[in-house]
Protein backbone atom coordinates (compact mmCIF):
# COMPACT_ATOMS: atom_id res chain seq x y z
CA UNK A 1 0.00 0.00 0.00
CA UNK A 2 2.84 2.37 0.77
CA UNK A 3 4.35 2.87 -2.81
CA UNK A 4 0.74 3.75 -4.10
CA UNK A 5 -0.19 5.92 -1.00
CA UNK A 6 3.06 7.74 -1.66
CA UNK A 7 2.40 8.06 -5.22
CA UNK A 8 -1.08 9.29 -4.92
CA UNK A 9 -0.75 11.70 -2.14
CA UNK A 10 2.82 12.95 -2.94
CA UNK A 11 2.88 16.15 0.05
CA UNK A 12 1.20 14.19 2.64
CA UNK A 13 2.77 12.52 5.87
CA UNK A 14 2.33 8.85 5.66
CA UNK A 15 2.85 6.65 9.22
CA UNK A 16 2.79 2.54 9.36
CA UNK A 17 1.94 0.32 11.63
CA UNK A 18 2.33 -2.95 11.52
CA UNK A 19 1.77 -5.56 13.89
CA UNK A 20 4.61 -8.60 13.21
CA UNK A 21 8.05 -7.44 12.91
CA UNK A 22 8.39 -10.97 10.82
CA UNK A 23 7.88 -9.14 7.74
CA UNK A 24 10.08 -6.16 8.88
CA UNK A 25 12.69 -7.73 6.36
CA UNK A 26 10.62 -8.21 3.21
CA UNK A 27 9.36 -4.40 3.50
CA UNK A 28 12.31 -3.01 3.91
CA UNK A 29 13.37 -4.54 0.80
CA UNK A 30 10.51 -4.17 -1.13
CA UNK A 31 9.33 -0.52 -0.50
CA UNK A 32 11.37 0.98 2.11
CA UNK A 33 9.60 4.25 3.21
CA UNK A 34 13.05 6.52 3.43
CA UNK A 35 14.43 4.96 -0.18
CA UNK A 36 11.11 5.38 -2.63
CA UNK A 37 11.43 8.11 -5.42
CA UNK A 38 8.32 10.09 -3.97
CA UNK A 39 11.03 12.30 -2.65
CA UNK A 40 8.21 14.50 -1.36
CA UNK A 41 6.15 12.44 0.61
CA UNK A 42 7.69 11.33 4.52
CA UNK A 43 6.52 8.05 5.82
CA UNK A 44 7.69 6.24 8.86
CA UNK A 45 7.33 3.02 10.36
CA UNK A 46 6.80 1.03 13.40
CA UNK A 47 6.66 -2.90 14.05
CA UNK A 48 4.72 -2.98 17.82
CA UNK A 49 1.55 -4.04 19.23
CA UNK A 50 2.63 -1.57 22.98
CA UNK A 51 -0.07 0.63 23.76
CA UNK A 52 2.76 2.42 25.85
CA UNK A 53 5.44 2.19 22.21
CA UNK A 54 2.88 3.13 19.94
CA UNK A 55 1.16 6.11 21.81
CA UNK A 56 4.99 7.14 21.92
CA UNK A 57 5.74 6.93 18.52
CA UNK A 58 2.72 9.00 17.68
CA UNK A 59 3.39 11.95 19.57
CA UNK A 60 6.67 12.40 18.03
CA UNK A 61 5.37 11.74 14.69
CA UNK A 62 1.89 13.22 14.29
CA UNK A 63 2.32 16.95 13.80
CA UNK A 64 -0.36 19.66 15.64
CA UNK A 65 -3.12 19.69 12.74
CA UNK A 66 -6.66 19.37 12.74
CA UNK A 67 -8.43 15.64 12.87
CA UNK A 68 -10.35 16.08 10.22
CA UNK A 69 -6.66 15.91 8.02
CA UNK A 70 -5.56 12.52 9.02
CA UNK A 71 -7.12 9.49 7.59
CA UNK A 72 -6.58 5.73 8.87
CA UNK A 73 -6.42 3.58 6.14
CA UNK A 74 -7.17 -0.34 7.08
CA UNK A 75 -5.85 -3.48 5.45
CA UNK A 76 -8.25 -6.14 5.82
CA UNK A 77 -6.38 -8.71 5.29
CA UNK A 78 -4.54 -7.98 8.25
CA UNK A 79 -8.14 -8.27 10.43
CA UNK A 80 -8.60 -11.77 9.19
CA UNK A 81 -5.33 -13.03 9.95
CA UNK A 82 -4.63 -11.30 13.16
CA UNK A 83 -7.49 -10.73 14.58
CA UNK A 84 -7.92 -9.49 18.34
CA UNK A 85 -4.35 -8.31 18.05
CA UNK A 86 -5.67 -5.99 14.92
CA UNK A 87 -8.87 -4.83 16.46
CA UNK A 88 -6.51 -4.03 19.73
CA UNK A 89 -3.94 -1.95 17.34
CA UNK A 90 -6.59 -0.07 15.42
CA UNK A 91 -8.14 0.73 19.23
CA UNK A 92 -4.94 2.15 20.62
CA UNK A 93 -4.83 4.48 17.43
CA UNK A 94 -8.47 5.66 17.01
CA UNK A 95 -7.97 6.76 20.76
CA UNK A 96 -4.80 8.09 20.66
CA UNK A 97 -6.37 10.68 18.21
CA UNK A 98 -9.15 11.15 20.14
CA UNK A 99 -7.34 12.20 23.17
CA UNK A 100 -4.65 14.32 20.99
CA UNK A 101 -7.83 15.81 19.17
CA UNK A 102 -9.75 16.95 22.38
CA UNK A 103 -6.51 18.55 23.83
CA UNK A 104 -5.99 20.59 20.74
CA UNK A 105 -9.10 21.48 20.79
CA UNK A 106 -9.00 22.88 24.68
CA UNK A 107 -5.63 24.11 23.85
CA UNK A 108 -7.07 26.44 21.16
CA UNK A 109 -9.58 27.83 23.26
CA UNK A 110 -7.58 28.29 26.78
CA UNK A 111 -4.27 28.65 25.28
CA UNK A 112 -4.47 32.38 25.84
CA UNK A 113 -5.30 32.19 28.99
CA UNK A 114 -3.24 29.41 30.25
CA UNK A 115 -0.46 31.27 29.12
CA UNK A 116 -1.58 34.44 31.22
CA UNK A 117 -2.76 32.13 33.81
CA UNK A 118 1.24 31.52 34.32
CA UNK A 119 2.61 34.36 34.34
CA UNK A 120 -0.21 36.22 36.70
CA UNK A 121 0.73 32.72 39.14
CA UNK A 122 4.47 33.58 38.89
CA UNK A 123 3.86 37.04 40.98
CA UNK A 124 1.94 35.16 44.05
CA UNK A 125 4.87 32.79 44.69
CA UNK A 126 6.52 33.60 47.84
CA UNK A 127 7.27 29.87 49.04
CA UNK A 128 7.90 26.84 47.64
CA UNK A 129 8.24 23.04 48.52
CA UNK A 130 11.21 20.86 48.37
CA UNK A 131 10.51 17.28 49.13
CA UNK A 132 12.05 13.48 49.36
CA UNK A 133 9.87 10.52 49.34
CA UNK A 134 8.11 8.87 52.24
CA UNK A 135 6.54 5.64 52.93
CA UNK A 136 3.05 7.32 54.03
CA UNK A 137 0.10 5.74 52.85
CA UNK A 138 -2.09 8.48 50.28
CA UNK A 139 -5.48 9.01 50.02
CA UNK A 140 -6.66 10.85 46.24
CA UNK A 141 -9.92 12.19 46.04
CA UNK A 142 -11.44 12.86 43.11
CA UNK A 143 -14.86 14.74 42.81
CA UNK A 144 -17.26 11.75 41.50
CA UNK A 145 -20.50 11.00 42.71
CA UNK A 146 -18.86 7.82 44.27
CA UNK A 147 -16.66 9.86 46.92
CA UNK A 148 -20.27 10.49 49.43
CA UNK A 149 -19.57 6.52 50.04
CA UNK A 150 -15.86 7.18 51.05
CA UNK A 151 -16.25 10.10 53.24
CA UNK A 152 -17.03 8.55 56.26
CA UNK A 153 -14.11 7.01 56.45
CA UNK A 154 -11.66 9.30 55.00
CA UNK A 155 -12.32 11.53 57.98
CA UNK A 156 -12.17 8.84 60.78
CA UNK A 157 -8.59 8.31 59.47
CA UNK A 158 -7.45 11.07 57.92
CA UNK A 159 -4.38 11.40 60.65
CA UNK A 160 -3.25 8.02 58.65
CA UNK A 161 -2.77 9.33 55.34
CA UNK A 162 -1.55 12.06 52.89
CA UNK A 163 -4.60 13.09 51.25
CA UNK A 164 -4.05 14.95 47.91
CA UNK A 165 -7.35 16.56 46.94
CA UNK A 166 -8.16 17.29 43.02
CA UNK A 167 -9.66 21.25 43.80
CA UNK A 168 -12.98 20.07 42.82
CA UNK A 169 -13.12 17.41 45.82
CA UNK A 170 -12.22 20.24 48.24
CA UNK A 171 -15.96 21.75 49.07
CA UNK A 172 -17.33 17.93 49.88
CA UNK A 173 -14.41 17.54 52.06
CA UNK A 174 -14.35 20.10 53.91
CA UNK A 175 -18.27 19.77 54.49
CA UNK A 176 -16.90 16.53 56.65
CA UNK A 177 -14.02 18.51 58.37
CA UNK A 178 -11.36 16.67 55.98
CA UNK A 179 -8.48 19.21 55.32
CA UNK A 180 -6.45 18.49 52.13
CA UNK A 181 -2.49 18.15 53.07
CA UNK A 182 -2.16 18.90 49.18
CA UNK A 183 -4.82 20.21 46.74
CA UNK A 184 -3.79 19.75 43.34
CA UNK A 185 -5.14 21.83 40.53
CA UNK A 186 -4.24 22.00 36.39
CA UNK A 187 -7.49 23.75 35.13
CA UNK A 188 -7.13 26.98 33.48
CA UNK A 189 -10.56 27.87 33.71
CA UNK A 190 -11.74 31.05 35.65
CA UNK A 191 -14.64 28.91 37.29
CA UNK A 192 -12.06 26.46 39.10
CA UNK A 193 -10.98 29.45 40.95
CA UNK A 194 -14.63 28.65 42.91
CA UNK A 195 -13.33 24.91 44.28
CA UNK A 196 -10.38 26.34 45.90
CA UNK A 197 -12.52 28.71 48.28
CA UNK A 198 -13.64 26.18 51.20
CA UNK A 199 -9.68 25.44 52.02
CA UNK A 200 -8.98 29.14 52.30
CA UNK A 201 -12.57 29.88 54.81
CA UNK A 202 -10.51 27.57 57.34
CA UNK A 203 -7.29 27.05 56.66
CA UNK A 204 -5.36 25.52 59.77
CA UNK A 205 -3.84 22.58 58.95
CA UNK A 206 -4.09 19.08 59.88
CA UNK A 207 0.22 18.67 59.71
CA UNK A 208 0.96 22.53 60.65
CA UNK A 209 2.28 24.32 58.66
CA UNK A 210 2.67 22.15 55.57
CA UNK A 211 -1.00 21.98 54.41
CA UNK A 212 -2.80 23.04 52.30
CA UNK A 213 -0.41 22.78 49.95
CA UNK A 214 -1.16 23.62 46.35
CA UNK A 215 0.29 20.99 43.76
CA UNK A 216 -0.19 22.59 40.68
CA UNK A 217 0.34 23.79 36.99
CA UNK A 218 1.19 27.37 36.95
CA UNK A 219 -1.07 27.53 33.92
CA UNK A 220 -4.27 26.72 36.40
CA UNK A 221 -6.41 29.36 37.80
CA UNK A 222 -5.56 30.09 41.35
CA UNK A 223 -7.33 32.42 43.14
CA UNK A 224 -5.29 35.34 45.23
CA UNK A 225 -4.75 33.87 48.30
CA UNK A 226 -2.50 31.68 47.15
CA UNK A 227 -0.23 33.79 47.65
CA UNK A 228 -0.01 32.58 51.51
CA UNK A 229 0.60 29.07 50.36
CA UNK A 230 3.24 26.77 49.78
CA UNK A 231 3.87 25.73 46.06
CA UNK A 232 4.49 22.75 44.56
CA UNK A 233 4.89 23.03 41.15
CA UNK A 234 4.38 20.71 38.38
CA UNK A 235 5.95 21.31 35.44
CA UNK A 236 4.21 19.57 31.86
CA UNK A 237 7.31 19.38 30.38
CA UNK A 238 6.82 21.48 27.71
CA UNK A 239 9.93 23.68 26.34
CA UNK A 240 8.63 27.59 27.38
CA UNK A 241 7.97 26.16 31.37
CA UNK A 242 11.51 24.69 31.22
CA UNK A 243 12.89 28.12 29.96
CA UNK A 244 10.95 30.17 32.18
CA UNK A 245 11.49 27.49 35.36
CA UNK A 246 15.08 27.41 35.02
CA UNK A 247 15.40 31.02 34.19
CA UNK A 248 14.11 31.88 37.94
CA UNK A 249 15.22 29.35 39.71
CA UNK A 250 12.08 27.49 40.55
CA UNK A 251 12.35 23.84 41.53
CA UNK A 252 9.03 22.01 40.08
CA UNK A 253 8.20 18.17 39.20
CA UNK A 254 7.75 16.57 35.41
CA UNK A 255 4.07 15.33 34.70
CA UNK A 256 2.84 15.55 31.55
CA UNK A 257 -0.46 16.64 30.76
CA UNK A 258 -3.08 14.28 30.20
CA UNK A 259 -6.02 16.09 30.50
CA UNK A 260 -7.56 14.84 33.44
CA UNK A 261 -6.55 15.66 37.64
CA UNK A 262 -6.58 12.42 38.25
CA UNK A 263 -3.90 11.30 36.24
CA UNK A 264 -1.82 13.95 37.73
CA UNK A 265 -2.69 13.21 40.99
CA UNK A 266 -1.45 9.77 40.69
CA UNK A 267 1.27 10.61 39.61
CA UNK A 268 2.21 12.52 41.68
CA UNK A 269 1.49 10.22 44.91
CA UNK A 270 4.05 8.40 43.18
CA UNK A 271 6.64 10.40 43.22
CA UNK A 272 5.97 11.44 47.18
CA UNK A 273 5.39 8.48 48.61
CA UNK A 274 6.36 4.48 48.54
CA UNK A 275 3.58 3.39 49.84
CA UNK A 276 0.26 2.25 48.87
CA UNK A 277 -2.21 4.74 47.22
CA UNK A 278 -5.70 4.46 47.45
CA UNK A 279 -8.54 6.47 45.32
CA UNK A 280 -11.53 7.98 45.81
CA UNK A 281 -14.48 9.69 43.70
CA UNK A 282 -12.24 8.79 40.46
CA UNK A 283 -15.15 7.72 38.90
CA UNK A 284 -14.84 9.15 35.23
CA UNK A 285 -18.79 8.64 34.53
CA UNK A 286 -22.24 10.28 35.55
CA UNK A 287 -24.39 8.28 37.73
CA UNK A 288 -28.04 8.38 36.92
CA UNK A 289 -28.07 12.39 36.83
CA UNK A 290 -25.63 12.99 39.55
CA UNK A 291 -22.05 14.62 38.29
CA UNK A 292 -20.37 14.66 41.12
CA UNK A 293 -20.09 14.56 44.74
CA UNK A 294 -23.13 16.69 46.63
CA UNK A 295 -21.69 19.08 48.09
CA UNK A 296 -19.91 20.63 45.11
CA UNK A 297 -19.08 24.26 44.89
CA UNK A 298 -21.30 25.20 41.40
CA UNK A 299 -23.94 23.42 43.21
CA UNK A 300 -25.44 27.18 44.27
CA UNK A 301 -25.02 28.42 40.39
CA UNK A 302 -27.42 25.63 39.92
CA UNK A 303 -30.22 26.13 42.86
CA UNK A 304 -30.08 29.96 42.08
CA UNK A 305 -30.60 29.68 38.78
CA UNK A 306 -33.91 26.85 39.42
CA UNK A 307 -37.48 28.19 38.94
CA UNK A 308 -40.91 26.11 38.55
CA UNK A 309 -40.06 26.41 34.52
CA UNK A 310 -36.28 25.03 35.03
CA UNK A 311 -36.48 22.83 37.92
CA UNK A 312 -33.09 21.88 39.73
CA UNK A 313 -33.63 18.31 38.95
CA UNK A 314 -34.19 19.37 35.36
CA UNK A 315 -30.71 21.11 34.96
CA UNK A 316 -29.27 18.37 36.81
CA UNK A 317 -30.40 15.90 33.97
CA UNK A 318 -29.47 18.37 31.20
CA UNK A 319 -25.97 18.48 32.41
CA UNK A 320 -25.50 14.94 33.22
CA UNK A 321 -26.87 14.03 29.48
CA UNK A 322 -24.79 16.57 27.89
CA UNK A 323 -21.73 14.96 29.84
CA UNK A 324 -22.77 11.34 28.61
CA UNK A 325 -23.09 12.61 24.46
CA UNK A 326 -19.93 14.75 25.00
CA UNK A 327 -18.17 11.50 25.38
CA UNK A 328 -15.04 13.28 27.45
CA UNK A 329 -15.46 11.15 30.43
CA UNK A 330 -15.44 7.85 28.55
CA UNK A 331 -11.85 9.26 26.79
CA UNK A 332 -10.78 9.91 30.01
CA UNK A 333 -11.46 6.27 31.36
CA UNK A 334 -10.45 4.30 28.71
CA UNK A 335 -7.16 6.58 29.11
CA UNK A 336 -6.82 6.10 32.73
CA UNK A 337 -7.66 1.96 32.37
CA UNK A 338 -5.01 1.88 29.83
CA UNK A 339 -2.39 4.06 32.16
CA UNK A 340 -3.32 2.13 35.21
CA UNK A 341 -1.09 -1.17 34.20
CA UNK A 342 1.73 0.99 33.41
CA UNK A 343 1.99 2.18 36.96
CA UNK A 344 3.49 0.01 39.56
CA UNK A 345 1.45 -3.03 39.90
CA UNK A 346 -0.37 -3.77 43.70
CA UNK A 347 0.49 -0.33 45.15
CA UNK A 348 -2.81 1.67 43.78
CA UNK A 349 -6.34 0.66 45.07
CA UNK A 350 -9.77 1.50 45.33
CA UNK A 351 -10.40 2.69 48.68
CA UNK A 352 -13.83 0.91 48.92
CA UNK A 353 -11.00 -2.38 48.94
CA UNK A 354 -9.80 -0.89 52.23
CA UNK A 355 -12.39 -0.10 53.87
CA UNK A 356 -11.86 -2.26 56.61
CA UNK A 357 -7.82 -1.78 57.07
CA UNK A 358 -7.73 0.97 59.29
CA UNK A 359 -3.80 1.10 59.92
CA UNK A 360 -2.43 3.46 62.83
CA UNK A 361 0.20 5.42 61.55
CA UNK A 362 0.96 9.04 62.78
CA UNK A 363 2.21 11.12 60.05
CA UNK A 364 5.00 13.94 60.45
CA UNK A 365 5.04 15.40 57.36
CA UNK A 366 7.77 17.58 58.63
CA UNK A 367 10.96 15.60 58.19
CA UNK A 368 9.74 14.90 54.43
CA UNK A 369 8.55 18.35 53.49
CA UNK A 370 10.54 21.51 53.79
CA UNK A 371 9.14 25.17 52.78
CA UNK A 372 12.03 27.45 51.23
CA UNK A 373 10.86 31.31 51.53
CA UNK A 374 11.57 32.88 47.86
CA UNK A 375 14.25 35.27 48.23
CA UNK A 376 13.41 37.93 45.81
CA UNK A 377 10.33 39.86 44.61
CA UNK A 378 8.34 37.38 43.09
CA UNK A 379 7.02 40.46 41.03
CA UNK A 380 10.10 40.50 38.94
CA UNK A 381 9.73 36.57 38.14
CA UNK A 382 7.27 37.30 35.34
CA UNK A 383 9.35 40.20 33.22
CA UNK A 384 12.78 37.49 34.06
CA UNK A 385 10.68 34.48 32.21
CA UNK A 386 9.69 36.87 29.96
CA UNK A 387 13.08 37.94 28.60
CA UNK A 388 14.25 34.51 29.10
CA UNK A 389 12.16 33.71 25.96
CA UNK A 390 12.52 36.78 23.83
CA UNK A 391 16.07 35.51 24.52
CA UNK A 392 15.55 32.14 23.44
CA UNK A 393 13.29 32.97 20.26
CA UNK A 394 16.89 34.47 18.96
CA UNK A 395 18.89 31.01 19.66
CA UNK A 396 18.64 28.96 16.54
CA UNK A 397 18.96 25.91 17.80
CA UNK A 398 15.98 26.77 20.07
CA UNK A 399 13.83 29.14 18.26
CA UNK A 400 11.82 26.51 15.94
CA UNK A 401 10.69 24.18 19.24
CA UNK A 402 9.99 27.38 21.35
CA UNK A 403 8.03 29.04 18.09
CA UNK A 404 5.88 25.86 17.50
CA UNK A 405 4.77 26.05 21.32
CA UNK A 406 4.16 29.25 21.52
CA UNK A 407 2.15 29.73 18.41
CA UNK A 408 -0.64 27.03 19.59
CA UNK A 409 -1.21 28.67 22.87
CA UNK A 410 -1.06 32.39 21.58
CA UNK A 411 -2.04 31.92 17.87
CA UNK A 412 -4.13 28.56 17.59
CA UNK A 413 -5.65 29.99 14.69
CA UNK A 414 -2.99 31.91 12.71
CA UNK A 415 -0.32 30.00 10.58
CA UNK A 416 2.30 31.90 9.46
CA UNK A 417 3.22 33.92 12.92
CA UNK A 418 6.61 35.42 12.66
CA UNK A 419 9.13 35.87 15.85
CA UNK A 420 8.84 39.36 15.73
CA UNK A 421 5.03 39.08 16.01
CA UNK A 422 5.75 36.65 19.23
CA UNK A 423 8.11 38.41 20.62
CA UNK A 424 5.47 41.92 20.75
CA UNK A 425 3.02 39.33 22.21
CA UNK A 426 5.71 37.98 25.03
CA UNK A 427 6.59 41.63 26.04
CA UNK A 428 2.91 41.91 26.90
CA UNK A 429 2.91 39.71 30.03
CA UNK A 430 5.28 42.26 31.74
CA UNK A 431 2.59 44.81 32.08
CA UNK A 432 0.05 42.86 32.44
Amino acid sequence: MIPVLKEKFKNSKIIAIHIDEKIKNEQELNHDCEKTKFANSVCKSLYSTDRAIINNFLEQEIPDIDIKNIRIIEWRPSLNFYKEAYVSLLSIVVEYLKITDAGRRTTSVFGKRWFKNFFKNLKNINKFLLYRQCAFPVIITGSGPSLEQSLPFIAENQNNFIIIAASSSVTALSSHGIKADIIIATDGGTWALKHFYPSYRNNQSLHAPFAPVLAVNLCAALPSQSKNSDFFIINDGSFWQNIVLHEIGLPSVLIRQTGTVSASAVELALLLSSANIYLAGLDFSVSDIRTHVRPYAFDNLFFTRANRFNPFYTTCFTRSDLLKKGGSLDIYAAWFKNQYNLWPPKRIFQIKEQLTKKKKIKIDLSEFFKTVKVKEDPASFCKRGVYALSAALKISEYSDNLLQELKTLLFPEEKNITKQELEKELLKEINY
